[in-house]
């Protein structure tokens, strides 16, 4: 059976009139880059938010299916779920959080804003994961498919420290494209896009500042079912 990839709500929201008035660029069918869409206040206004989700919702570990091995990115989430992954589990999305058994905080309101102004959808976002790479930390190539509807698109906000963001095709040995993120950049993937294969091979230190810290923050807007 064919899948439905929201095609004709993607065309009048993101891919179309939708966004006219943006500056957009177009990577592929399905998928287009917002630079700079959050400017340095805005940008500092989410970060706040999202510290006091880590906060409320500490960082953990997810781990691979199977055989265990940690990612190198931390990770929590924000919304009524949050994606997970450990070694019996697998990947999956939970109500609460995996140490703590608390309930997500809810998704801050300038990204649920950004979701319906860019992606064409008429739901709200379910899920925001937040992502944290530090220096070294890296994404394999994979696809976000653990959702049961594809016909909403995904959303990432690129916060802190430039990032090469990897973009391959639907199968994994498809040609790749580099990309780089900055901080304040909004990328969506849908329509044809939806389930490419993407990634972060290298974030670029000391690129922003951001993060006091430094490194980089993704938050990654997906709605689940």
């Amino acid at each position: 059976m064919q899948r439905d990839y929201g095609h004709e709500a993607f065309v009048q929201g993101c891919g179309g009139k939708g966004t006219t008035d943006l500056n957009k660029k177009r990577l592929n069918a399905g998928c287009f880059l917002f630079p700079q869409f959050f400017g340095a206040a805005a940008q500092q206004l989410i970060l706040e938010e999202i510290r006091a989700v880590i906060e409320e919702a500490p960082f953990f570990t997810p781990r691979m299916p199977r055989t265990g091995k940690p990612f190198s990115v931390a990770m929590t989430n924000c919304g009524p779920l949050g994606w997970v992954s450990d070694k019996d589990g697998g990947y999956r999305y939970e109500s609460v959080h995996p140490e703590t058994g608390r309930a997500w905080p809810p998704i801050p309101s300038p990204l649920h804003d950004a979701w319906a102004r860019l992606t064409g959808f008429a739901q709200p976002p379910q899920a925001c994961l937040v992502n944290y790479y530090s220096r070294g930390a890296k994404l394999g190539l994979h696809r976000d498919e653990d959702e049961k509807d594809f016909s909403a698109p995904i959303m990432s906000v690129s916060l802190g420290d430039s990032a090469i963001f990897k973009l391959g095709g639907l199968k994994r040995r498809d040609p790749v494209e580099s990309i780089e993120l900055h901080t304040g950049d909004v990328l969506i993937m849908g329509d044809e896009s939806r389930l490419r294969y993407h990634g972060i091979s290298r974030v670029l230190a000391g690129t922003s500042s951001l993060l006091d810290e430094g490194g980089r923050i993704n938050l990654t807007l997906r709605y689940v079912e």
